[in-house]
């Protein structure tokens, strides 16, 4: 997964102090908080609901927030300590762990904007840009390099073939998915494939007015003609064909993201698509689009959802999670949170969706007494007021 820079990272010179995880052996009882688990608000710094509304999302998958409470992440920054990673797991643990309704994600807008200075001109971002900037900076401060063992050998192209993993890491574990595009000269019919990993899979909306989820992948992964200034080039003609195009998933995640495109620009015109999409809270069927070979992953369950009000220019986002503790859904409005009910969940307003091929558990975390955070993270850190 390769990492994206908006611009050169900046200079960090004093960072801000990460606070410190406090001792918990267990999480507390629900009834001696003023709030359950990972339901707490993020305060808004200015337009950032964009930000908000994705850390709310990232905070109800339980098997990243436990990979951040149990402390696994210090194993992976031994050498290289990731300022976005620690006050990505510190704000995890106080959203899972504190005590307060509400928190600020300060220090974590600080270390990103660090990298991305966009994100700090207090203007409205694109949520579905801001997570994968998230995914990409995580992934390359915790990935392993994995070799490829000594018996594999390279094998031609066939049908939905995998390409194995040179880099792994969480989120290449739940979010990374796998396209295999199976490529037909029309001329010729000689067939080559190609093969492209994902982490959010961007949807077409097929129509104005109304429509659901499964026309909209009906409508991504239909057969496509390439023509005229598409044309491919083929290898058997030697020149360039018109082709034939079908796409499969030969790799599902087990989180799978869909970015609704609701902004639509055609050269100098935009404009935001409201349809009403109706999607599954339960039972998503994926298996039509899936590589017959790799045909053995559950229905899909819906985790999370972004919402955006407003136009293109301007806007709002909140969040609706649902929480592996109390196994209800709440609405993430900034600071503002509340339980809905399940008939809630299905709005006009969806903007991204979270789905999990697997029922979430309630997260566990570490027993230590002590700061684990090592001591090369915490170098040069000044303290926050």
């Amino acid at each position: 997964m390769a990492s994206h820079r908006l611009v050169p990272a900046d200079d960090f010179g004093a960072y801000y102090n990460l606070a410190k995880c406090a001792d918990y052996d267990s999480l507390r009882e629900s009834k001696t908080q003023p709030h359950f688990q990972g339901v707490t608000g993020l305060r808004n710094l200015g337009n950032t609901c964009y930000m908000n509304a994705i850390l709310q999302c990232l905070c109800s998958v339980s098997p990243l927030v436990e990979y951040f409470l149990s402390g696994k992440y210090i194993t992976a920054l031994k050498k290289d300590c990731s300022e976005v990673t620690t006050s990505f797991a510190y704000l995890m643990t106080d959203m899972w762990l504190g005590d307060s309704d509400c928190v600020s994600p300060e220090i974590f807008l600080s270390a990103l904007g660090s990298l991305y200075p966009a994100f700090l001109k207090k203007t409205q971002q694109d949520a579905q840009e801001f997570l994968i900037y998230v995914l990409n900076e995580l992934h390359e401060a915790l990935k392993k390099h994995c070799r490829k063992r000594a018996n594999e050998k390279r094998t031609g192209q066939s049908c939905c073939r995998k390409v194995p993993a040179r880099e792994t890491s969480i989120i290449t574990r739940l979010f990374e998915g796998q396209l295999s595009y199976s490529i037909t000269c029309l001329k010729c019919e000689t067939c080559t494939h190609k093969n492209e990993v994902f982490t959010i899979l961007s949807l077409p909306i097929p129509s104005d007015y109304e429509c659901s989820l499964q026309d909209c992948l009906q409508c991504f992964f239909q057969q496509d003609t390439l023509t005229w200034s598409n044309q491919i080039h083929c290898s058997f003609c030697e020149i360039k064909q018109e082709a034939a195009v079908r796409t499969t998933i030969s790799k599902v995640p087990k989180i799978i993201v869909f970015h609704l495109k609701r902004f639509d620009i055609q050269g100098t015109v935009k404009r935001k698509l409201w349809t009403d999409i109706h999607y599954p809270l339960t039972n998503l069927d994926l298996t039509p689009y899936i590589c017959p070979v790799f045909r053995k992953h559950p229905m899909y369950n819906l985790c999370a959802v972004v919402n955006h009000f407003g136009d293109l220019d301007g806007g709002h986002y909140t969040a609706f999670c649902k929480n592996s503790v109390t196994q209800s859904w709440y609405s993430f409005d900034d600071t503002r949170v509340s339980e809905i009910p399940d008939t809630s969940v299905q709005t006009a307003t969806a903007y991204l969706l979270f789905y999990s091929c697997q029922p979430f558990s309630i997260p566990t975390q570490k027993r230590k007494s002590q700061d684990s955070t090592p001591d090369h993270c915490k170098q040069g850190i000044r303290k926050w007021p």
